[in-house]
């Protein structure tokens, strides 16, 4: 059983726990850290979802994401899903914005890595696939049907920008 925090439209803590699955309260917000990783190379990481997940199964998705669990800090909880997801341990990431979803808050962050490209860990049940692209391939994803949607609205401002 996973739990969440909830919080208020401005951000300050409801004084909630929340079982990840069930409905969400009305006016209430959970929060997710993502995470977009760049090589030092210049090429960004893009993973593919579980055929077997709920939410956009088979999708791509720029780096990592997943909800911050009850007691961790959005930058903890980016850290923990970036390991699990794809293996890179970092504690080292930037934030670069944030933006409020219908029932979330997004924390998303840069890693920039020097790994070996081959030495990513897909987490079962969840990521299936991985590759490198560069900015220009990056940014073509991220019009593309392979993207999924809500990423693309977060992501797209920010990365058009760079």
């Amino acid at each position: 059983m996973e739990l969440w925090d909830l919080y208020k439209k401005d951000g300050t803590p409801a004084g909630i726990e929340h079982i990840r699955g069930e409905k969400m309260p009305n006016g209430l917000y959970h929060i997710v850290g993502g995470v977009a990783v760049r090589h030092v190379d210049g090429t960004y990481l893009l993973l593919q979802r579980d055929w077997n997940k709920p939410g956009w199964p088979g999708l791509w998705e720029l780096g990592t994401s997943g909800s911050v669990l009850k007691g961790e800090s959005p930058l903890q909880g980016a850290v923990r899903e970036l390991y699990e997801e794809c293996g890179i341990n970092s504690g080292e990431l930037e934030l670069l914005f944030m933006s409020r979803g219908k029932d979330a808050f997004y924390y998303n962050y840069l890693c920039i890595t020097d790994c070996p490209k081959d030495s990513i860990v897909l987490q079962k049940g969840e990521t299936v696939a991985y590759r490198w692209v560069s900015r220009e391939e990056l940014l073509h994803f991220m019009h593309s049907d392979e993207a999924i949607p809500t990423q693309k609205e977060r992501w797209l401002p920010y990365l058009e920008r760079l």
